[in-house]
This record gives structure tokens, sequence and C-alpha cells, in this order.
């Protein structure tokens, strides 16, 4: 077992290498997480174990501090094994990274005793805030905080208010998972083992040193002093777009596997093919599919390396780069959903039976792909409005 906390130079390889090792265990755990609706423990210590949760974590800590990249190709191979625990890799490392955008008081308090410390979130700020002396007190329910079962601490929206209480600011505040209430919330067709319930805050006292700006956050401006530490110079709203859409990767990969493995015995009923690899029209849905999943890649990976690219240099992408990352994430979400339809449908009916895994992937999906960030058609019209109106942007989350 690899002490993560202990190690050092970890390389984003090395850590895929580790996640591949545990493929066959996610798999095997992974329609028992559904049922229970979050993954399994067994899996999550596993993954813990080969350092997975340490890929967005700042190095003074014991974590990795690897390239965004590393986070889109870890969550795209554990989504080989099952998208919903896939989907828990992604926001608990999304939300390690953006602790590290928080001032290094924030961070010493949510890792300074527990290195391995796991954070869930939730960007909205769906809750009333109240200033206080030395910060805020806030109340509220968090919906749907993925990963929330497996969290010590959740970083959440809230509004910030001034002395009159009026709103000003969208912040977001880190607050100890022990200070909050849980309700289960998520009952859904699709990544059922996401955990994606609600976090409640009664009254909760948050410091001002554990509070940022989301919209300053957005801009690249963020409160971490450590300004050497490149991957927290990242653009914010790409890394989380292209973060989200990373399991989608993985799933249509998968998916493709299994339906060109099973064509090879698989008659085509109906007609007079032995198998379905025999018939021209399934092979040309089989390349339309592949080809669909290439350009999905070709996106993801292109948008992330520029982010990485552009931290590494000091700079930040503008508006127009920013909108076509969000674009990129969008256009991973509509060819990977639209190549597993075509191989659902190549495939045949026996592909929704109960015990057949496809229909798995088919639905956490379809339910993934429906996340407000990623949407297809909101994130074309971002760059849509970038190339063609230059300003006026639909969000300030670009």
């Amino acid at each position: 077992m690899v002490s993560p906390t202990t190690e050092a130079a970890v390389t984003p390889s090395e850590v895929l290498a580790r996640v591949r090792a545990l493929l066959p265990l996610l798999e095997e755990n992974a329609a028992r997480g559904e049922q229970q609706r979050r993954v399994v423990e067994e899996s999550i210590t596993a993954l813990a174990g080969a350092g997975v949760f340490k890929i967005a974590q700042p190095r003074r800590y014991g974590g990795y501090e690897l390239p965004v990249r590393s986070q889109l190709e870890v969550a795209a191979a554990v989504a080989e094994a099952d998208g919903g625990t896939a989907w828990v890799v992604t926001l608990l490392n999304q939300c390690a990274w953006m602790t590290g955008l928080f001032p290094e008081q924030a961070q010493d308090d949510v890792w300074g005793a527990d290195p391995d410390a796991r954070i869930s979130g939730v960007v909205t700020p769906s809750s009333q805030s109240v200033k206080v002396d030395g910060g805020y007190r806030v109340t509220g329910r968090w919906y749907y905080n993925s990963g929330s079962w497996h969290a010590d601490w959740a970083v959440l929206g809230f509004p910030v208010v001034n002395d009159a209480g009026e709103a000003v600011d969208h912040g977001l505040a880190l607050i100890p998972r022990s200070e909050l209430g849980f309700e289960e919330t998520w009952f859904v067709a699709g990544m059922r083992s996401s955990g994606s319930n609600c976090l409640i805050a009664e009254d909760v006292f948050v410091p001002a040193h554990r509070v940022i700006s989301a919209p300053k956050a957005w801009l690249g401006e963020v409160g971490t002093e450590h300004t050497d530490e490149s991957l927290y110079r990242s653009a914010f709203t790409p890394v989380l777009a292209l973060g989200i859409a990373a399991p989608q990767l993985g799933m249509g990969r998968k998916v493709l596997e299994i339906v060109r493995a099973k064509a090879l015995t698989k008659p085509l009923t109906f007609t007079f093919y032995e198998t379905q690899a025999e018939s021209p029209v399934f092979r040309y849905q089989i390349a339309e599919a592949a080809m669909l999943l290439d350009t999905a890649h070709l996106h993801a990976f292109r948008a992330v390396d520029e982010i990485d690219q552009a931290a590494a240099a000091g700079t930040f992408p503008d508006d127009a780069a920013r909108a076509r990352a969000r674009a990129d994430a969008g256009w991973v979400v509509r060819n990977v959903t639209k190549a597993i339809d075509l191989l659902l449908f190549a495939h045949g009916a026996a592909g929704f039976g109960d015990s057949n895994v496809l229909q798995r992937f088919w639905r956490d999906s379809a339910v993934a792909g429906r996340h407000a960030y990623i949407v297809p058609q909101v994130s074309l019209e971002m760059y849509g409005t970038a190339l063609l109106a230059g300003e006026g942007q639909i969000t300030p989350m670009l």
C-alpha cells in the first residue's frame, strides 16, 4: 500500500498506473455502490491508498500538485469501471484544488492536522448570511453535494453581505463537515453512487480567512499567498467544466470496448449475418461512434493543455479562450452521449437488461451530461457570444 502523504515527486503516469491496477476492484464494487447510492468504502479506501485524492492538493501538505490534465486522465480511467466513482473522484479533487486557492491559514485549518482530509463542495450560493465580528454566520442548504459521504470539509457558495445585510459578493466558504447537517436527497436514474446529497448549515460561523470571492476567483484573483504554485493559477471555470466532463471520456471508451468485443460473437438478429461484426452497417456505426469519442478526447485535452500551459507561464486566458474551453467541455458531452446512444442502438435491446453494465453506463452518462455546468447548448452559446459579441457574456462564470 502506498503512503501518499510521505511521497515525493509522484508523476501523472504513476498515479494513472495505480488507478488502472484498481479498475477490477472498482468494477466489482460498482453495482453495490449504485444500490447503496454511495461509492463503496472499500473503493474509496483503495483510491485514497493509491494517492488519487492527492492529485490537486498542494505539495506543502503532502499532495502531488499535478497539472489539471492529470485530473482528467485519472477521472476518465476510473470511469471505465464506474461513472459514479469517477464523478466522486472528480469532485473531491476539484474541491481540493479550490481549497488551494484560499489563504494559507484556511488551508492549514483543512490540512494542518489531517493532510488526508477530503473536501466536497457546491459553488451555488443557496444560503443566507449575516456579517458578524471576524466573519459571517451562514445558514443554508446545498444540493447536490457529490462525494458528501466521503468528505471532511466542504467548500460552499454563500452571499457575502455588508453590515446592512445587503449582498455585495458571491463568496466561497470552507466549513468543517462536522458543523454541517446532512440529508439524503439523491434518488435519481443515473450516477446513483455519486452520493450527491444535501449539506445543511444552521447559523454556522465562518471566519473571514476561510472566505474568498467567487467572481474574483473566476478572473484569476485568489487568496493564496503561494503565487509560485502554478496549479492554482489555472482558470477556474474551465477547470471545473472540463473536470466534470472527464468521466464521460472513460464511460464512452468502456461502452465502445464492450460493444466491439460482443460484436465478434453476437448475431445480428433477423438477418443472415452470423455476427454483428460481419455487417457493413454495424461497422459503419462502430466507426462513427469511435470518431465521436476521438473528437471528444481531442477537444478535452486540447483545452486542458492550454489551461496548464497558461498557468505554468503565469498568464491568464482571456474571455475568448475561457469561453472556448467551456465550449470544449460541452462538446465532450455532446459527442460522448451521442456515441453511447449510437453504440447502444447498434448493440441491441440486450444492452438494457438489468444485469448488463451497458445500461448503467448509458444512464450515468445521460445524467452527468445534464449538469448545468456542461450543458452543450449553453456552453456553445457562451462561445458564440465571445466570437460575435465580444462583451456582454451570458454568465460571469467564464
